[in-house]
């Protein structure tokens, strides 16, 4: 917050400079601006259709994100600002302009236009249309249209003066884009705009409509492709069917699996019935004694061989039976063959009329019956078995054929859905293709409005801007200023105590002010007062007698007036004090001094009382001299010793600390160092070794004081940290 005070006052100090710089530069401004011609704008509106889709003949279900809508927009408005559509708009302008009467075209024509001949003016008028209705843009490289093209920008119908006045954006969030344009001639301003919108739809609409006639070139060659993909798999499943005489591979699988099934339990019923007959039949043996069963067997021989071919040719006809899956034809031959046999068996019976066995005729009769059909039902389970396995062989022999089928039919699913996806898109895309261009002209531009003057907007920005420069300069000065002009910047930069301050007092007759206080004015009653401050703060750290000795950093610093100040501040207070001139190579002390004894001859001589003993000052003749090369330390010891014997306050001006050793000398022998630092310079590289010798002092050092200040401090500069 200081620093900000700082700067605040450095501002009020050149205040003037910051209003007079504005106003200069509003009133040039002004004078500048009062001849700008007035301008007009003109306005029109396109609709897109990417946010209102009313129009559209497709609408997609998924709703556009706001990103892709924003997208659309970008592409639609860069499109418009396109180099290709503004050229057609600089050859309509341009031709408009050689068409109508001088005093009738949008702007006075250049004068390269109105030096062309009648018949240049045709040729360029030729130029314009050809390269106008074939949509070309003109080449620099060409020497004619070089010259078409110098000609457009000296006329400022050019696309880069266009694009300067054209303003194209989209309003707010809706579907609509609007076009403006600023100009000095309201009809041109309503002819750019619409020659734009015109150029843009119709460039627009070939775009839409050679990329829909590629859209529908590539997906109905790409629907044909997948529709021969697809005849192609059918037709190759077609050839396996017939190659392989498969019809309906499921339902044949279906219908021979259900056979075998059918067959294997009419296997078990037989297998069952063989078991029952055999039961059935030893039981009947076991009524018949062996006299039975030879009287039976001999008296039906020849019966019984009738009965066996009988029985043969049924065993066949029941084999046949099975094989041909039971078929019904068949069924009737075997229920009459066995009818024919039951007949053969009665007859077998009737011929035993009298016999030991006639009592046992029933069971002889049904014995024969139950071996007939015991013999059949052996035959069928043989028939039976065959047929089984016959039917499962042919039903293992199917397995390829519905891997390789079901590969088929995968093949031409997967064509199928192909094939459909592909029509599906051919169709979007003639169906796109006879739909409405959904970019329109809603608003058509009419002739451009006045719009306010900017005149005095310009002025005030004049103004304005000027101000800010000089704030920038200001601001630089300052911050890069890196000069002390306060106290608080000493103790900041060097980071060592500040006494304080003395300021500035002109005139030659600086001791005779001090003294004489009806000649005082307010600068020397300031430096009074500030020269008690600085005494006080010195008396403060140490008593008398002692030796104060008063340095800088460089010469032409301010020693001599503070040593002046000083010796009249301690004068003021009834202190006895003598001054030594120990600045050898710039002895101002001993120039001005009225009174004046010789240092060297203090030093090197038994000679102590050269002055009197108030207001003295010791002088030196100067030269290239250091003070150890006058007298040896004893001896300047001594003589200081004997100062101290006579006065209260003994102050030295010693070179500067660039001397390196000279000033060292004398602040070897001093009590007290004061160091001087002048108002407005600057820390260098080579004080910061200067500086760590005064820390390295410690307490003999009082403190910097800040010399030659104005009257009232102004600080200029930033605070610079410590070193």
């Amino acid at each position: 917050m200081t620093e900000l005070g700082y700067f605040l006052k450095f501002l009020r100090k050149r205040l003037y400079i910051l209003l007079l710089v504005p106003l200069v530069a509003m009133v040039v401004c002004f004078f500048l601006t009062r001849q700008l011609p007035d301008t007009y704008r003109s306005q029109g509106r396109l609709a897109t259709g990417i946010v209102d889709k009313t129009d559209q003949l497709i609408v997609s279900e998924d709703a556009p994100q706001e990103s892709e809508i924003n997208r659309s927009f970008d592409n639609v408005i860069q499109l418009m600002r396109m180099k290709q559509v503004l050229d057609q708009v600089s050859y309509r302008l341009l031709i408009h302009d050689l068409m109508v009467p001088p005093d009738s075209t949008f702007r006075p024509l250049s004068r390269s236009l109105n030096d062309m001949s009648a018949a240049s003016k045709k040729q360029l008028l030729a130029i314009l249309r050809q390269k106008y209705t074939a949509h070309q843009p003109l080449s620099a490289g060409k020497p004619q249209e070089a010259l078409v093209l110098d000609l457009i920008a000296g006329m400022e119908y050019d696309a880069s003066s266009l694009l300067d006045k054209l303003t194209i954006y989209r309003i707010a969030t809706s579907d609509y884009i609007n076009i403006e344009f600023e100009g000095r001639d309201p009809r041109m301003t309503a002819f750019v705009v619409n020659t734009l919108c015109e150029e843009f739809l119709s460039l627009y609409a070939r775009r839409m409509q050679e990329s829909s006639n590629r859209s529908l070139e590539f997906f109905e060659k790409m629907m044909l492709q997948k529709r021969d993909a697809l005849n192609a798999r059918m037709e190759e499943l077609k050839s396996y069917k017939i190659q392989n005489k498969v019809l309906n591979l499921n339902e044949q699988a279906r219908s021979l699996y259900g056979h075998i099934i059918d067959f294997e339990t009419r296997r078990e019923i037989a297998k069952k019935d063989v078991v029952a007959y055999r039961a059935a039949l030893k039981n009947i043996d076991q009524r018949f004694d062996p006299a039975d069963r030879r009287y039976l067997e001999s008296n039906l021989a020849e019966l019984n061989q009738r009965i066996a071919v009988t029985k043969e040719t049924l065993q066949i006809t029941n084999d046949q039976y099975i094989r041909n899956n039971f078929d019904p034809r068949l069924k009737n031959r075997v229920d009459s063959l066995q009818q024919v046999l039951n007949r053969q068996i009665r007859a077998s019976t009737d011929q035993v009329a009298y016999s030991p066995l006639s009592a046992k005729g029933d069971l002889i009769t049904h014995k024969l019956e139950l071996e007939i059909a015991l013999e059949l039902a052996q035959n069928s389970i043989a028939s039976i078995e065959a047929e089984v396995n016959r039917l499962n062989r042919k039903y293992d022999g199917m397995v390829p054929n519905e891997a390789s089928i079901q590969q088929f039919e995968t093949s031409i699913e997967i064509a199928g859905k192909e094939y459909i996806e592909a029509l599906q898109r051919y169709n979007n895309a003639r169906l796109e293709s006879f739909s409405p261009i959904t970019l329109k002209l809603v608003e058509r531009a009419t002739l451009g409005t006045l719009q306010p003057s900017k005149k005095m907007l310009l002025v005030l920005l004049a103004g304005l801007s000027s101000l800010v420069v000089c704030l920038f300069v200001f601001f630089l000065l300052y911050f890069l200023d890196s000069s002390i002009r306060t106290t608080a910047q000493l103790a900041d930069t060097t980071g060592l105590p500040v006494l304080g301050r003395i300021n500035r007092i002109s005139g030659d007759d600086f001791l005779q002010k001090l003294d004489d206080s009806a000649q005082a004015d307010r600068s020397t009653v300031l430096f009074r007062d500030l020269i008690r401050s600085i005494r006080y703060e010195i008396d403060e750290e140490t008593s008398n007698p002692k030796v104060i000795s008063v340095t800088s950093l460089h010469d032409n610093a301010g020693k001599t007036n503070l040593v002046y100040g000083l010796a009249w501040a301690y004068e003021r207070i009834h202190q006895r004090v003598v001054i030594l001139d120990g600045n050898f190579a710039q002895p101002t002390l001993s120039q001005q001094a009225r009174k004046q004894g010789t240092l060297e001859d203090f030093f090197q001589t038994n000679q102590s009382q050269l002055f009197s003993e108030t207001g003295n000052i010791l002088a030196t003749a100067g030269g290239d001299v250091s003070l150890l090369e006058i007298a040896d330390e004893r001896t300047i010891q001594e003589k200081l010793d004997y100062l101290k014997q006579h006065y209260d306050v003994i102050l030295i001006e010693t070179p500067a600390l660039s001397t390196l050793n000279k000033a060292k000398e004398w602040i070897a022998f001093s009590d007290r160092v004061v160091a001087v630092f002048p108002f407005g310079k600057g820390l260098r590289d080579a004080d910061k070794v200067r500086l760590n010798y005064l820390r390295s002092r410690g307490a003999i050092l009082s403190g910097w004081v800040l010399t030659g200040t104005p009257y009232d401090i102004e600080p200029i500069g930033k605070s610079l940290t410590k070193i």
